[in-house]
């Protein structure tokens, strides 16, 4: 199986049979771009999704659980807003959301509970409904099976993101080939728990919601919820899984389920990784190992703590070898660590053995931590689990970009 990445252009990446894509200018965004857009799904498209755990959730998530349940996890058509949140924005907000699906459903010929709403962008702005509403009749008109169509989807879902994120999988079962495509927007708020994050799944494959969602769950604790930038949970947060079920090929049969299930774990896994890498002000990713922990629960407690020091970010940011902010992370993680028992590698080199300092290059360990991708391992001496935790340093071009945000 081979996992197909986005470039500047998509022409590597999958089209799932069953789904059309559009984008459209609003107004809604300063800039003038493109800031709305549409996915089409056939009859018969089952879905599954996660949410934010942050308590004070987006107008467009409540709808959008309600109509989940209330379609029995039946969507047709998926629309996107970027640069408003349609957060903390009362029951004004909730309408608004609700004559938005009411509207596109019409336009489509689908009941309003078939059409699953998102936005992102900023907090406690009513959304601007007249604006999207006037869009839509282009916007449903102007659907394509494309590349060039998901390009602009891409395109139009994003706010602080500096680039598009996409990637796909194809495979075979007999003489049939089933699709995979991922595309996700996400630079800002990116924090486990889903990590602002939207991420949406397009498949041909046949299959129930149940099967999805118990997919879906596993996919997104070993990616999304495996990566942290500044630490905020967003309101937002959604991952959405739509399955066309065109390709005729049955989740059910065991050797397709093994495909599929590393098929989106591949697409996950990089749809992840690309949000890190444009995380706002990011110049250095770093890959987090906790190893020999008691469980994996206690090894995301420590790599959480870790990642989230505005310590250890900073010294990050300037490739600081200074292990011993590392340590005292650990140290205060909640986890019952021996520090005599915990040990630290930068790069190659060990520069902590058994909570003390041990004999190493610093510079080399400099140059290491200066890398575009650099590795950090940590091990607690305390068990046999581990994760693999995707982070970042913390710079002044954070700041910059964040103070500056609702201006």
């Amino acid at each position: 199986m081979k996992t197909r990445e986005s470039s500047p252009n998509t022409s590597k990446i999958c089209l799932p049979t069953g789904f059309t894509f559009s984008a459209a200018c609003a107004g809604i965004k300063a800039s003038g771009r493109p800031d709305l857009a549409l996915v089409e799904a056939c009859a018969g498209t089952t879905a599954a999704a996660m949410f934010t755990k942050n308590r004070v959730v987006a107008a467009p998530l409540v709808v959008g659980r309600a109509s989940l349940a209330a379609s029995r996890s039946r969507v047709r058509a998926l629309i996107v807003n970027s640069g408003n949140a349609n957060c903390a924005t009362g029951k004004a907000g909730i309408k608004a959301c609700q004559r938005v699906c009411q509207q596109a459903g019409q336009l489509l010929g689908v009941p309003s509970t078939a059409v699953f709403p998102s936005s992102t962008g900023i907090i406690g702005v009513p959304l601007p409904v007249e604006s999207i509403l006037s869009r839509l009749p282009d916007l449903t008109e102007s659907r394509q099976a494309t590349e060039q169509g998901i390009g602009s989807f891409a395109q139009a879902i994003m706010t602080t993101d500096t680039r598009p994120k996409l990637a796909g999988v194809e495979f075979r079962s007999g003489k049939r080939s089933v699709k995979l495509l991922g595309i996700a927007k996400g630079a800002g708020m990116i924090h486990p728990q889903l990590a602002t994050m939207l991420v949406y799944l397009f498949t041909d494959i046949v299959a129930t919601s149940a099967q999805l969602r118990q997919i879906l769950r596993h996919a997104c604790d070993d990616s999304f919820n495996c990566i942290s930038i500044d630490g905020d949970t967003s309101t937002n947060d959604t991952v959405l899984l739509l399955a066309s079920g065109q390709s005729g090929v049955s989740l059910k049969a065991p050797p397709v389920r093994r495909k599929f299930t590393q098929g989106l774990y591949e697409v996950c896994q990089s749809l992840a990784r690309q949000i890190v890498s444009d995380g706002e002000g990011v110049q250095h990713v770093i890959q987090l190992s906790v190893e020999q922990a008691r469980d994996r629960e206690e090894a995301h407690q420590v790599a959480r703590t870790v990642a989230h020091s505005l310590l250890v970010k900073t010294a990050w940011a300037g490739a600081d070898p200074n292990w011993g902010r590392i340590l005292a992370a650990v140290g205060r993680s909640g986890v019952g660590v021996n520090p005599a028992r915990v040990s630290i590698m930068i790069g190659d080199q060990l520069v902590c053995r058994g909570g003390v300092a041990c004999r190493f290059d610093e510079n080399r360990a400099h140059q290491a931590l200066a890398l575009a991708s650099s590795r950090v391992r940590i091990r607690l001496g305390r068990g046999r689990s581990s994760v693999e935790f995707l982070t970042t340093d913390l710079t002044a071009e954070y700041v910059r970009i964040n103070a500056d945000y609702s201006t």
